[in-house]
């Protein structure tokens, strides 16, 4: 009775052993998935579910063994759920080992610099990788732009939480690295002008002297002017009127429009990037007070009320040519900038006197070439509707009747 139970358990022992053997080469063997796959494992997902989820998606050829060997290999209880990358050939023993590693695939998201809050906030909304809900749309300038990565299923809001977190590190570090001499007082009134910076310029090389330009201009009391400052106040969040500013708009009282205001306005703009922050504390050290379209994505610069004239002279022959353009309709690069008057500039900031005009500090305000005493030049400074410009992209720009009231021109 002994020898024939030796017997038996030898014989056990050897099928046991063989089977073993048998789920290990299986196991280290390249499986039949033909390409690279990637498939999702759902929530709440057993080992069985798993093993019959990966036999049906094309993974392995035998669930049981595959069950056995991550039983075996104490793997069964580590298996997580989420979106995995298979490599074409994959043994059962690397699929076992990428589930329990937890090593899902990333997805990105790119914001751009110069969006508004909400227009963030639209993005994120749009992307369907993304979940939950969105209750508050961050403080304007309060988030950086850039591109996240995240696994499929995480939340909007902790993407905008990411997004928070590295503004104030970005921001607390560029700070610290300011001149003295800077008239910014505050790190949000940084925030404040590097979102002009932004919103005038997409050229990297032009960033610091863009910001040279503003802060000479704070230096000496002089009004800001920019355009994109005028868009803002009059349709916030919503980022673009998608359309020219209108003569009328320029002198439009609203608490952004640096035409009307002395100084910064109450708040950013847009979310602006670390570059243009770092233009703000790292500005181009000029004489420069004036900057207009030349044409080409760019600007040209000026010291002086002669020199800007004559800049300005130049960009309005290029916008007479581009007004020509078949269908009389304005050019893509004239959204959200100042619509060309039809005849010589007469508009001014106060009522013409026979003396020059001047700014609220009594500098002399640009004139246009052949214009009169008390007039000023239109305002070119803004870069807003080049091809460099976020937010001519139509995959993520509110720039829908739906979205963006319409505006009552007088």
């Amino acid at each position: 009775m002994l020898s024939g139970l030796f017997t038996v358990v030898l014989v056990l022992a050897g099928v046991v052993g063989a089977g073993i053997a048998i789920v290990s080469s299986q196991s280290k063997s390249a499986g039949p998935l033909a390409s690279d796959r990637v498939l999702i494992i759902p929530k709440e997902s057993g080992l069985t579910e798993i093993a019959e989820l990966l036999q049906r998606e094309g993974l392995i050829e035998h669930p049981l063994s595959f069950r056995v060997s991550a039983m075996m290999g104490g793997d069964w209880h580590k298996l997580q759920a989420g979106e995995y990358l298979f490599k074409a050939r994959v043994s059962p023993q690397e699929i076992l080992d990428i589930i329990s590693s937890g090593k899902v695939v990333e997805h990105s998201i790119t914001i751009p610099e110069g969006l508004t809050s909400e227009q963030v906030v639209e993005r994120l909304r749009n992307n369907d990788l993304l979940t939950g809900e969105i209750a508050q749309v961050p403080k304007e300038g309060s988030i950086l732009p850039d591109t996240y990565r995240f696994p499929r299923g995480f939340s909007r809001k902790g993407i905008l939480d990411q997004m928070g977190r590295s503004q104030s590190a970005i921001l607390k570090s560029i700070w610290a690295r300011k001149p003295t001499d800077l008239p910014i007082k505050t790190p949000e009134e940084l925030v404040i002008l590097a979102s002009i910076v932004e919103k005038e310029t997409g050229r990297a090389d032009e960033r610091p002297r863009v910001a040279g330009v503003f802060i000479n201009r704070l230096n000496q009391k002089m009004r800001l002017q920019s355009d994109p400052t005028i868009v803002y106040g009059i349709v916030g969040g919503k980022g673009t009127l998608g359309r020219p500013i209108q003569r009328n708009e320029i002198t439009q009282a609203t608490p952004y429009n640096t035409y009307v205001i002395a100084g910064l306005p109450p708040g950013p703009i847009a979310n602006p990037g670390r570059a243009a922050m770092e233009a703000v504390v790292n500005h181009s050290r000029t004489k420069e007070l004036y900057f207009v379209a030349d044409g080409s994505g760019g600007h040209a610069f000026a010291e002086t009320l002669d020199q800007h004239n004559r800049n300005v002279g130049r960009w309005r022959q290029i916008e007479a040519v581009r007004s020509q353009q078949p269908g009389g309709k304005p050019p893509a690069d004239s959204v959200d900038k100042v619509e060309p008057p039809a005849g010589p500039d007469n508009r001014t900031e106060a009522p013409a006197t026979p003396q020059p005009a001047s700014d609220n500090a009594g500098a002399p305000i640009a004139q246009p070439a052949g214009g009169v005493a008390g007039t000023r030049a239109r305002a070119f400074d803004a870069s807003e509707g080049t091809p460099r410009d976020p937010l001519l992209n139509k995959t993520f720009d509110l720039n829908s009747p739906k979205q963006i009231p319409q505006l009552k021109v007088p």
